[in-house]
């Protein structure tokens, strides 16, 4: 019996202290929360903005994390659904984070926004959410409006006048016909006129009736806004209709894994609006020094791993590595009404996709003057920058 309560006796001291430990193990690292489409249609951007995290990690503990804390991200898959998102925002929230990183897409970012009305900072990876100057919720790159205001100067300047979109009924789609909407009916592009407008859902196989239409206008150009295997419909269909005309599309589209998925169809003459990331490399398009060094910090981390960032890897990038900034800017104990604020007054701050001036452009810190137009080269497989927002 004593040899047995002696185990036992050892057992409870080695439980006791195991438990007395865990508070200060949990307190060695600085965990930052991310929600993200790592399944489901938004995977080809998800898992390039983990890609991005995963590179970035240990680039943001070499500078010393976060107070000293090593970061580490932790990863939550919401399968591309916002009803997941919220569930998972929930999970999260309930730890108390002082920031929040994701997800991917306009639905679930959507979904998260009314959960971090009160906090924590948010930090959305989509382009096309538009949240309320001084909200807890920020958002990735360019805006898709202004993307879509990019490419519509460069249409005009190429000459191509009379053209046509086509888009998803889906909240990606509604909001470039929102946005295609309050830019046409502006005075400076009385002279772009959209000839005809059909939509799909992100579900249908096919598009060849709305093509048709299309094809019957006598356009110049065409846009196809949706992202992910949806534009591939569009595009397939485009194709094999003939419809050989100059085309644009979101620069949520800008990942390898798409353009070597879809290159047997893609249209020949594909252009792309996104932030200032194409610059690198440019023979003929220079970005500010800052930033120049901000993008070779990035691609060369890239190239150390075999592979080279996307548009999915520079949606996370930024973000990331400017809240732990922020954070270490300020107090450990910082609350989220202090890192908002301190968030709203940040100006002339270089990240790969342009000079951020969050003062100006509240809740994003970029705009339409870091805008790029693309064209995809499938020779040597990058996008080669064209043109810059005038």
């Amino acid at each position: 019996m004593r040899a047995g309560s002696g185990i036992f006796a050892r057992t409870a001291v080695l439980i006791g202290l195991l438990l007395a430990a865990a508070p200060a193990q949990a307190q060695t690292t600085y965990d930052i929360h991310v929600i993200l489409a790592l399944t489901g249609g938004g995977a080809f951007l998800g898992k390039q903005e983990q890609q991005a995290l995963q590179l970035e990690e240990p680039v943001i503990n070499r500078a010393g994390g976060v107070h000293g804390k090593p970061v580490r991200f932790v990863y939550h898959d919401d399968q591309s659904s916002p009803q997941l998102a919220v569930q998972l925002t929930q999970e999260v929230l309930a730890t108390k984070p002082q920031i929040l990183l994701g997800s991917s897409l306009v639905a679930t970012c959507n979904a998260m926004a009314p959960l971090v009305a009160s906090g924590p900072v948010t930090y959305c990876f989509s382009a096309g959410i538009h949240p309320p100057a001084g909200s807890f919720m920020f958002t990735s790159s360019v805006s898709t409006q202004d993307q879509a205001e990019a490419m519509l100067r460069f249409f005009r300047e190429k000459g191509w006048t009379r053209f046509v979109t086509v888009t998803s009924t889906d909240a990606t789609g509604q909001d470039a016909d929102k946005g295609f909407a309050t830019l046409l009916a502006k005075p400076d592009f009385k002279d772009m006129h959209l000839l005809e407008q059909v939509h799909f859902d992100i579900k249908d196989v096919s598009v060849a009736a709305q093509i048709e239409r299309l094809k019957a206008v006598g356009a110049q150009a065409w846009i196809g806004w949706s992202t992910g295997s949806p534009i591939a419909t569009v595009w397939r269909g485009a194709v094999q209709a003939g419809l050989d005309l100059p085309s644009g599309t979101t620069g949520g589209n800008m990942t390898y894994a798409q353009m070597r998925q879809f290159q047997a169809f893609l249209p020949k003459q594909l252009y792309f609006p996104s932030a200032q990331y194409p610059l690198y490399g440019s023979a003929d398009f220079h970005a500010d020094p800052g930033v120049a060094a901000k993008q070779k910090d990035m691609f060369q981390a890239y190239e150390a791993a075999g592979g080279k960032p996307d548009e999915g890897s520079v949606l996370s990038w930024d973000p990331a590595i400017t809240l732990v900034a922020v954070l270490n800017k300020l107090p450990a104990t910082a609350s989220a009404v202090q890192i908002r604020d301190y968030m709203q007054t940040l100006t002339g701050q270089p990240g790969v996709s342009g000079l951020y001036d969050y003062a100006k452009t509240p809740q994003r810190g970029l705009s339409i003057e870091n805008c790029v137009i693309s064209r995809w080269n499938g020779q040597t497989e990058r996008w080669d920058a064209v043109a810059m927002a005038k």
